[in-house]
């Protein structure tokens, strides 16, 4: 027989070979990305040494314009852009957490004939560069606090949505400008945990709400990631209307962890200076969560 310590110490040793589980000096609770999109490199290599050079763990990688297309202009279905990307994120180090679909910002997910090809399209590319979770942004064609008639709609094509995500293994997470209240009704309404909520710190500071009280509403198992970010005009930590540190300790309390993304918070002084303000940002992100 095998005493009690010795099996526990087995039990516990064998756990850490499985996939995602290890040592936390390992695998921090959080980790900071930045967005190919906002570097001005959307589906362009570069974007993955700038990451790296900014000092950042990950990019969320964007599927290309959208418009008047069927589907994403998206470059990752080729084979041999898609490999290059995946050689040189194992290269660098760093990780993509996500795909981004900001096409759906300006077009409408509840209203095109197509969509359900774009979901497929994205879903394809997650599988075959490994990447867990989808960001659908509703846009502002599909905003349902100026226009909640839309509400049914929209609910029954992210069910849709939904059923391919769990198929497939993924999450597809989606930004709305409803209430943390509104978005558990939406989630309960959808009913699939292939959907789940990115949240969107900045959506919460514009519309007048308490950041930590909005994630403590929504609650840990239903925020796949978080941009962590605010409008344009000063630095994140420059930022009087972020308390950082508080928003750490509502995601500590709640055992929340993940992908921490930074989408805006640029210098209104040099808006361009990719390098400049992306770097700050990472930096100051660091250092309150890692």
């Amino acid at each position: 027989m095998i005493n009690g310590p010795a099996f526990i110490a087995g039990v516990l040793f064998s756990l850490l070979l499985l996939p995602g589980i290890a040592p936390a000096q390992q695998h921090p609770r959080y980790k900071i990305a930045l967005i190919d999109l906002m570097l001005l490199k959307r589906q362009k290599l570069g974007a993955l040494q700038l990451t790296k050079d900014l000092g950042a763990d990950g990019v969320e990688v964007d599927m290309g314009g959208l418009g008047k297309r069927v589907t994403f202009d998206n470059q990752l279905l080729n084979d041999s852009v898609r490999q290059l990307y995946l050689n040189k994120i194992k290269e660098l180090n760093i990780e993509i957490p996500s795909l981004a679909m900001t096409g759906y910002y300006a077009q409408s997910f509840c209203e095109r004939d197509e969509y359900k090809q774009s979901i497929e399209d994205c879903i394809k590319t997650m599988q075959l560069m490994q990447v867990k979770v989808a960001f659908l942004p509703m846009g502002v064609q599909c905003d349902l606090v100026k226009q909640p008639g839309l509400r049914a709609k929209v609910v029954e094509r992210l069910r849709e949505a939904g059923k391919m995500a769990v198929a497939a293994g993924v999450v597809i997470g989606i930004e709305t400008p409803l209430s943390a209240e509104e978005q558990v009704k939406v989630l309960k309404e959808i009913g699939s945990p292939g959907i789940r909520i990115y949240f969107n710190v900045a959506d919460a500071i514009g519309a007048g709400r308490d950041v930590s009280k909005e994630l403590k509403t929504l609650g840990r198992h239903r925020i796949c990631q978080i941009h962590i970010t605010n409008k344009d005009g000063v630095w994140l930590e420059n930022d009087p209307a972020v308390d950082m540190k508080k928003i750490k300790q509502t995601l500590d309390k709640m055992k929340w962890s993940g992908w921490l993304v930074v989408e805006r918070s640029r210098d209104a002084k040099q808006p361009t200076n990719v390098k400049v303000n992306y770097g700050a940002n990472t930096k100051y992100l660091k250092s309150v969560f890692q």
